[in-house]
């Protein structure tokens, strides 16, 4: 047996934060397609979204710092015990991990930071009843003063001190060619 771990928004991409856009739907074809070709050796696992257990849906676009103030850590610890009960008791040969270049929980190599005193809380609220397509129009506002470091988000950090010996790939939607390539790869050797 071989598990993938898929952060759940590449194959849902309703789970975004604030829903789906094209790079969404085309990651969410293109990884639905490179999964068929998979032997059956090969089960895939999606967990819970954290942020989505932490703030809900429609949300904000939040950085990693934002997040693990509103509980997202301790979220992502419980998902963490979960996959780690699941691989200890299904004893994988090999375990992947697939997070999202960016996310501030499922980043692997990539994470969104801000200061988290400077973010407007009340957005999470307001956000809520925004329209997707007011959504789509307030979060560039909304992120102007994140950065992206290189870090892993909340959920990938622990899941990496955990997991040290399974392997991690970061998939980038805006370059989703060279993410399945990279899967491909990783499941073929």
């Amino acid at each position: 047996m071989k598990i993938l771990v898929v952060a759940p928004c590449l194959l849902t991409p309703f789970y975004v934060y604030r829903g789906p856009k094209d790079k969404e739907y085309k990651t969410s074809s293109e990884l639905r397609k490179l999964l068929a070709e998979l032997s059956d050796e090969w089960f895939i696992f999606l967990y819970p979204c954290p942020e989505l257990l932490a703030v809900g849906w429609p949300r904000p676009p939040m950085s990693r710092e934002v997040l693990e103030r509103l509980g997202t850590r301790e979220r992502s610890k419980i998902i963490a015990d979960f996959i780690g009960r699941v691989l200890t008791e299904e004893k994988p040969e090999k375990v992947v991990f697939v997070g999202v270049k960016g996310s501030p929980t499922c980043g692997v190599f990539t994470t969104t930071s801000s200061n988290p005193d400077e973010f407007p809380y009340v957005a999470v609220q307001e956000f809520f009843y925004l329209s997707k397509e007011e959504r789509l129009r307030k979060y560039k506002e909304l992120t102007k003063n994140f950065k992206v470091i290189n870090a892993p988000g909340l959920l990938f950090e622990i899941l990496m001190a955990r997991f040290p010996e399974a392997i991690f790939v970061e998939f980038d939607k805006d370059n989703i060619e060279e993410s399945i390539r990279r899967i491909r790869e990783v499941v073929k050797e």
